[in-house]
Parts: C-alpha cells; sequence; structure tokens
C-alpha cells in the first residue's frame, strides 16, 4: 500500500472515532498503512485542561499525552482500507516512559509503529518528542472489537 501524506484533522476522523474533547491530533504528516505514522499536536493555552492543570504551572496531563499516543498508533492500522472507520479498544501499554514536562506553546511529534496485527490485535511502539528531545514512549496494544469477536470459541 502506497504512504499517505498530511492527512488533516477533519481527514484523520474519517479514519478513527475519535471527537473533541478526546481528539487530539492536528495532523498526521505520513502514514504507511500496516506499518508506522507520524503524527503532530502543537498545544495551546487554550485547551480546556490546561486552566485546572495546573493554574500556576499548566501542562498537558499525562493521560492526554497517553491519548495521543494511542489515537497516533491507531493510524498504522486503520488506514489499511478494510479498517478505515472502525471502532477501537485500548487493550494495554507497557514500558511506559515519560521524561519531559509538555506545556502551552509546545509541539509534540509522535512516531508510531506497528510490529504485530493478529487476530483484530495491534502491538507496536510509539515515541513522542518535542523540539528533538525525548517526551515520552510506550509499547502500545490495541483491538478492533469485531475484528476479535471472531475469534471468540463458539460453545
Amino acid at each position: 500500500m502506497e504512504a499517505l501524506f498530511n492527512i488533516g484533522a477533519y481527514e484523520i476522523q474519517e479514519y478513527q472515532q475519535n471527537r473533541y474533547p478526546m481528539f487530539f491530533l492536528d495532523v498526521i504528516e505520513e502514514a504507511r498503512p500496516g506499518e508506522y505514522a507520524r503524527g503532530r499536536k502543537s498545544f495551546t493555552y487554550n485547551e480546556w485542561y490546561f486552566p485546572v492543570h495546573f493554574a500556576d504551572e499548566p501542562n498537558v496531563p499525562g493521560m492526554i499525552q497517553i491519548e495521543l499516543l494511542a489515537q497516533t498508533f491507531i493510524m498504522t492500522f486503520l488506514t489499511i482500507p478494510e479498517h478505515k472507520g472502525k471502532k477501537t479498544a485500548f487493550l494495554g501499554m507497557n514500558n511506559m516512559r515519560m521524561r519531559k514536562k509538555i506545556v502551552p506553546g509546545d509541539t509534540i511529534v509522535v512516531e508510531a509503529t506497528l510490529k504485530s496485527f493478529k487476530r483484530g490485535v495491534a502491538t507496536g511502539y510509539v515515541e513522542g518528542r518535542v523540539g528533538g528531545e525525548f517526551a515520552l514512549s510506550a509499547d502500545i496494544k490495541i483491538g478492533l472489537p469485531d475484528m476479535m469477536r471472531e475469534f471468540i470459541p463458539k460453545k
């Protein structure tokens, strides 16, 4: 399959079901279906969570950073035509490392690599960088529930 470039926020929503206020990607700069995706998010003080996290020292909550990793990762397999627009389920994350505080004005670039996709379960590695500096990473597992159901043993 051919690589896709510069998929904007509106078009990303054709591939995945995340919506405001839990949709975080600005753009997918590159997606190689079944292999790789690189996404970007620029944070401004206007984000809904900054005034409460924290008023005196605003920074991006960890759960939003994790969700941004997941939203980039699912583009490694939702860009495969037969999976476009399907519902996903977060199955797990291991070896999570967070090393940089992300604050208003920062732009994070997330790179995701699909290592395996079997029986509706995708596993891979995701890493985020701010200004070229390592910010966070994790091994991730996400499933396609409709596809996973096909492999449940029948009684």
